[in-house]
């Protein structure tokens, strides 16, 4: 919820759903547009009057509650995300492996049967479903990090830090 009021009537105090953003402005201007039609404002914003010209009203702890709270439903999706892909990696992993010894018999002087060569084209679509789950989690493992901190910040109970904070990386 975002609250905006004008620098010509300051007590009046336009509410609209969404955080401050041009649609959200533009929905404001729709409710101030009412209210000039309605002659609920004591001034006619006769130099006129843009989006850019609403005064976003902030609450102090409230907004300090709320970006907190942002920062961590962020947070939580950047870790639900890594631990999406990470099992996304692990269930293609052992194909990936087995198909990637059979790329190797491609660079011998071996004979390859063309079983081999069947399962290799199969094979190349879970290699390549490998390497980007691969390139993905470790990208989000890499944004992520900074998630964890913020949990372990909200997390934290009493001076001597974080609940569970042990530093312990898996891959």
């Amino acid at each position: 919820m975002v609250t905006y009021t004008l620098r010509e009537e300051p007590e009046v105090a336009i509410e609209v759903t969404g955080k401050d953003s041009a649609k959200a402005r533009q929905k404001a201007m729709d409710q101030l547009m009412d209210l000039m039609e309605a002659g609920k404002l004591n001034t006619s914003l006769d130099s006129g009057f843009g989006l850019d010209d609403f005064i976003v009203i902030k609450p102090n702890a409230a907004v300090e509650s709320s970006q907190g709270e942002d920062e961590i439903v962020e947070a939580v999706q950047l870790l639900n995300k890594l631990a999406s892909l990470k099992l996304k990696m692990q269930d293609s992993r052992q194909e990936a492996l087995e198909i990637r010894a059979l790329v190797d018999l491609l660079f011998t002087d071996d004979p390859i049967t063309e079983e081999d060569v069947l399962r290799l084209k199969d094979g190349f679509k879970v290699l390549k479903k490998f390497a980007q789950a691969n390139i993905q989690f470790r990208e989000a493992r890499m944004q992520a990090e900074s998630a964890r901190e913020i949990l372990d910040r909200a997390l934290q109970t009493d001076a001597s830090g974080p609940a569970s904070s042990n530093g312990s990386q898996q891959q």
